[in-house]
């Protein structure tokens, strides 16, 4: 029998939930570890598409990447998405910042094309995201890129007009590396979630930030799980949430 505690302990052997921030809430966010399960599905984010996914599905389990629940709660509805997981008995794991000191940005080099040199930056003794060195590009170049290895419909980026090199990476929202990725002698910082003042500090430093989505730089999290759970326990159903999507929309004029 596997349990959710089976499968907490291997993702804790991945990537050790000792190493999430202070601010965050991975591990087992909502159930039982004693909990028996047979069908698993990995998502970046819980929605209420992904809760019916499992129940019409019969998974006993859902694991994340971002909490469903991170800041602290006095009370849980049953409307909420928290409080109809809880009813309908679906735990909850989530790998967070554990996951992406760990695991995520190695993912998304690999899936970039690029080879880590060394971390973009320490913090607490854990590392935070990377360099890559690469041949010369063009920014126009590297957004292409980052929008057929990713599945971008939208790519931001300010243009300097150089030839781009030595590349950091950073999943999620890490336009706070900006420094940074100055400091180790970038061209350019790969990330998403960038404010428009981080934008106008690179602008005037001469460098190029590129915005390839929170989702987009995220959402490999969900087929590394799955595959990793599908070969640690043969038994085990194991599948990305059917309705595992980015739920915003991007429209875009044509000029």
């Amino acid at each position: 029998m596997i349990t959710v505690r089976d499968i907490f302990e291997f993702i804790d052997r991945i990537a050790p939930f000792k190493l999430q921030e202070s601010y965050d809430n991975s591990g087992l966010v909502i159930g039982s570890p004693d909990r028996e399960v047979t069908t698993v599905l990995t998502a970046l984010d819980v929605t209420r598409e992904i809760i019916a996914d499992a129940k019409r599905l019969g998974a006993e389990l859902i694991v994340t990447h971002h909490p469903v629940i991170f800041d602290p709660v006095k009370r849980i509805s049953f409307d909420t998405v928290a409080g109809e997981l809880a009813l309908s008995g679906i735990s909850v794991i989530s790998a967070h910042t554990s996951f992406d000191s760990a695991v995520m940005n190695d993912i998304l080099c690999k899936k970039l094309g690029l080879v880590p040199a060394e971390p973009l930056c320490v913090e607490n003794g854990v590392p935070i995201g990377c360099i890559c060195d690469c041949e010369e590009l063009f920014a126009g170049e590297l957004a292409a890129r980052i929008a057929d290895a990713l599945g971008n419909t939208c790519i931001r980026y300010n243009e300097t007009g150089k030839l781009l090199r030595r590349v950091a990476v950073c999943s999620g929202s890490g336009g706070s590396f900006l420094s940074c990725a100055l400091n180790k002698g970038a061209d350019c910082l790969i990330t998403g979630d960038v404010k428009h003042n981080i934008f106008i500090d690179a602008h005037n430093s001469g460098f190029t930030v590129f915005d390839a989505g929170h989702f987009h730089t995220e959402e490999i999290f969900c087929g590394f799980m799955r595959d990793a759970l599908a070969a640690e326990f043969p038994g085990l159903r194991a599948e990305i949430a059917p309705s595992e999507r980015d739920v915003l929309v991007y429209y875009i004029k044509d000029r």
